[in-house]
């Protein structure tokens, strides 16, 4: 598609807010400045959370403000079978393991108040006589990836894993170390694909160069440098942008209702005065 093409992949699991504006300026303006093009993907693989009137929501906010993107938008949600077949060739590989261990159990093993998520937690295949036993049961499972494995499999390629970072306008190579993380959950019942495994999948799919986000998810970028380094898919560059932050000192969040951009709108507001709460005028 070009020398330049990033992507703008928003979850409708509610309504697009400041700091979702924020984001979407970044993205689109370093695309225009690069003479590239900014792909729209929608992130719906929670199908718990997700609803089809805050993906319509979604893309009339992003045409109010101004942005286009090429047809056709990827729905993550059409594509479980592309996630399928990369969890299929990991588990063949021996690279993912079945977890049975639910989150309440993995939680009270943590430190309190620790994300069970991003505790580092790490684990091994059971026995095969245990594993059929908890299938036969129909017991929940999410696939992790062993971290384990990986090492082994990547071999002396994963004590170099990197990414370039071009937050600033300076290129500079990044140590990416997954080993915090532990075995993530690359899928569960409820979520045929995880976030990590779908958009390192769809950035490669897809053709996207550059990657432009926010700095709260920068060290997750470690794990889709593994990812990507296992899958030998090609690796993008990373941009890191600020993140908007509420008057109590929080990042603005759709789980917390934080105002919605179409509140604004319903106010007169314009997507220029969007920019200029954004400190992006």
């Amino acid at each position: 598609m070009g020398d330049f093409v990033t992507r703008f992949a928003p979850s409708p699991t509610g309504y697009l807010h400041l700091g979702h504006a924020a984001s979407a300026f970044h993205v689109w303006d370093a695309a225009r400045t690069a003479g590239g093009a900014v792909l729209l993907r929608i992130e719906d693989i929670d199908r718990t959370r997700c609803r089809p009137d805050y993906e319509t929501a979604i893309l009339e906010d992003l045409e109010w403000l101004g942005f286009d993107w090429p047809e056709p938008v990827r729905r993550q949600s059409d594509h479980f079978p592309d996630y399928a077949a990369v969890l299929e060739s990991l588990q063949a590989r021996g690279l993912i393991y079945r977890c049975f261990r639910t989150r309440r159990e993995i939680t009270a093993a943590l430190p309190a108040g620790a994300d069970p998520d991003m505790a580092g937690y790490t684990g091994r295949p059971l026995p095969e006589a245990d594993e059929a036993a908890h299938l036969a049961r129909g017991n929940a499972f999410a696939w992790r990836l062993s971290l384990a494995a990986a090492r082994d499999a990547l071999g002396p390629r994963y004590r170099t894993l990197s990414y370039i970072d071009e937050t600033g306008g300076t290129a500079r190579s990044v140590a990416a170390d997954p080993a915090p993380y532990g075995d993530v959950v690359l899928a569960r019942k409820d979520t045929p694909a995880s976030y990590h495994l779908a958009c390192c999948h769809d950035d490669a799919l897809q053709g996207v160069t550059h990657v432009i986000r926010g700095e709260d998810i920068r060290e997750m970028t470690a794990i889709h440098a593994l990812l990507q380094a296992l899958m030998d898919w090609p690796q993008p560059v990373y941009r890191f942008h600020p993140l908007i932050i509420g008057p109590d000192g929080r990042k603005l969040s759709k789980r917390a209702g934080d105002r919605g951009l179409r509140a604004y709108r319903d106010e007169g507001m314009t997507p220029d005065d969007l920019r200029r709460l954004t400190g992006l005028a």
